[in-house]
C-alpha cells in the first residue's frame, strides 16, 4: 500500500518537526523569563542617569552641549537599527525592517543620504541588501547583551553627529509591550529634545541641587549626555531581547499546534486509506469465495 506508506512517512515527519518546535517554545519560554527581568533591571539606572543629566543640564543654562543642538535641516539621518541574531521569532524583524525602510524612504525623498548602525544579524543583512550605507554593526550579542559591546558601534554614530556629519539619529527597535504583544519603534535619538529630559515635580525638586563642577561643566554634561544616551540604546536592546523571546515562544507555539493539526488530518486520511484497502480486499475475497461456490 504505496499510498498508506507515503503518509506514514508524512506523519513521522510531522511529529519530528512538533518535538523540534515543542522544545524550542519551552526553551524561548525560559530565556523570556530572564530577559524580561534583565529589561526590567535596565529601567532604574536609565532613569536615573536621565534625571541628573536633565538636572545639570538645566542647573548650567551658559552650556548648551553638541547632542541638544538645534537642527534646521534633516538631510543627512542616521539610523541605529536593532534586530535579532536568529530567526524563527515570527514578524518582529519583518516589521520594524519594513519601518525603518518607510523612513529611509521619507529621509531620502529630498535627496537626503542615510547611514546606519546594525545591532543584530537580521538588520545588517538587510541594510547591506537594499544599500544603505553601514558604518558599523555589532552582531552574535548572545542572549545576555554586554554594554562594551555596543559603546564602540555607537560611538561611531555620535561621533558624527557632533562633528555635523549627519543632522539626526533615529534609534530602532522592537519595543515590548507584553509576551503578545510587541510594537516597532523609530524614535528621534538626537538630537536630545526637551521630552527626552523631562522631570515631574517631584524628580525635580528631588535633584533641586547646586553643582561644583570638575574640570568643567562642558565636559561632565557631554560625558553624562554621553552616557545617557549608551543607556538608551542598551534599553532598546535589552526590550528587543525580549521582545524576541516573547514572539520566538509564540510562533513555535503556533507551530506546534499546527504540527499537531496537520498530524490529525493525515492520521484520519491514513486510517480512510487504510479502511477502504481492507474493505476492497474483504470485497474480493467474498466475490471470489461466491464465484466458487456457485
Amino acid at each position: 500500500m504505496a499510498v498508506g506508506k507515503e503518509l506514514r512517512g508524512k506523519i513521522k515527519s510531522f511529529e519530528n518537526t512538533k518535538k523540534i518546535t515543542k522544545a524550542m517554545e519551552m526553551v524561548s519560554a525560559s530565556k523570556m523569563r530572564k530577559a524580561q527581568d534583565r529589561m526590567r533591571a535596565v529601567r532604574p539606572y536609565a532613569d536615573k542617569i536621565r534625571n541628573i543629566t536633565a538636572n545639570l543640564s538645566r542647573a548650567n543654562p551658559e552650556y548648551r552641549s553638541p547632542y541638544m543642538r538645534k537642527v534646521e535641516s534633516r538631510q543627512r539621518s542616521g539610523f541605529i537599527v536593532v534586530t535579532t541574531d536568529k530567526g524563527l521569532c515570527g514578524g518582529l524583524n519583518t516589521n520594524v525592517l519594513r519601518a525603518v525602510t518607510n523612513q529611509l524612504r521619507d529621509s531620502q525623498a529630498g535627496g537626503g543620504s542615510a547611514q546606519a548602525v546594525a545591532i543584530g544579524n537580521k538588520g545588517y543583512a538587510f541594510l547591506n541588501r537594499i544599500g544603505v550605507k553601514v558604518v558599523s554593526h555589532a552582531v552574535q550579542l548572545g542572549d545576555a547583551p554586554l554594554l562594551e559591546r555596543l559603546i564602540g558601534p555607537v560611538k561611531v554614530m555620535l561621533d558624527a553627529f557632533v562633528a555635523g556629519e549627519i543632522d539626526v539619529v533615529y534609534l530602532c527597535y522592537t519595543r515590548f509591550i507584553n509576551t503578545m504583544k510587541q510594537e516597532p519603534v523609530i524614535e528621534q535619538l538626537l538630537p536630545l529634545t526637551s521630552a527626552h529630559l523631562e522631570q515631574t515635580a517631584a524628580e525635580k525638586a528631588q535633584y533641586a541641587w547646586d553643582y561644583i563642577y570638575e574640570p568643567d561643566p562642558a565636559v561632565v554634561i557631554n560625558e553624562l549626555l554621553t552616557r545617557y544616551i549608551e543607556a538608551l540604546v542598551f534599553q532598546a536592546v535589552a526590550e528587543n531581547m525580549a521582545s524576541e523571546q516573547s514572539a520566538r515562544m509564540v510562533a513555535m507555539k503556533a507551530a506546534t499546534d499546527n504540527a499537531g493539526n496537520l498530524i490529525a488530518e493525515l492520521q484520519l486520511i491514513y486510517n480512510k486509506t487504510r479502511q477502504a484497502a481492507i474493505t476492497k480486499e474483504l470485497s474480493e475475497i467474498v466475490g471470489g469465495a461466491a464465484a466458487i461456490s456457485g
